[in-house]
């Protein structure tokens, strides 16, 4: 199985997660292409479709993915559309591609309305796979402790004290959630 781990992080929150992930990968013996979004990643040089699986991953900023990750997937949006909206590989009613699958992840500090801040980030993620026809089997949302002036939100935010996370139990779960999915 070809397994394509996209991420973008500032904190490198999320770089924990896709380690993890990577990981559990290639202990199963598949090969995986891990991917850091950056401000200039070209759509152009990644194949989505080259691929079985993906997981795709950012941290949460302002309810969605960083600027560079959303960047990337307009760009690649774009990529597979054509003018017409039907002779690309985006076609109506997106038809699921048989053997494809995605699953989007984030990680997030909730300080306001806890794991609500996060949804719309997977949301977001996934889009792009779903209309490729790729079936999106699950959203992951991982608590990632804030970084720099936002430090003080770890210990007051409606998730409790997040000092310290993803910590070990929730790359762990990520681990044993990588693994029982790729098994079946």
């Amino acid at each position: 199985m070809r397994v394509l781990n996209l991420f973008f992080t500032t904190t490198n929150n999320t770089k924990r997660v896709a380690e993890t992930i990577e990981q559990a990968v290639t202990d199963l013996g598949h090969e995986v292409n891990t991917l850091r979004v950056k401000k200039d990643t070209d759509p152009e040089t990644v194949d989505l479709l080259d691929h079985d699986f993906v997981f795709i991953g950012s941290g949460v900023y302002e309810w969605l993915p960083g600027k560079p990750m959303m960047d990337f997937l307009s760009k690649s949006h774009k990529k597979h559309m054509m003018s017409d909206m039907v002779s690309g590989d985006i076609k109506p009613c997106a038809p699921r591609k048989p053997g494809k699958m995605a699953i989007a992840y984030c990680t997030y500090g909730g300080c306001h309305l806890g794991i609500n801040e996060a949804v719309p980030t997977t949301k977001y993620l996934m889009q792009l796979f779903d209309h490729l026809g790729f079936t999106v089997i699950a959203e992951w949302h991982i608590p990632g402790e804030y970084h720099g002036k936002y430090k003080a939100l770890n210990e007051i935010g409606r998730l409790g004290d997040i000092t310290g996370r993803p910590n070990q139990e929730d790359l762990r779960q990520v681990r044993e959630m990588t693994t029982g999915i790729l098994r079946t």
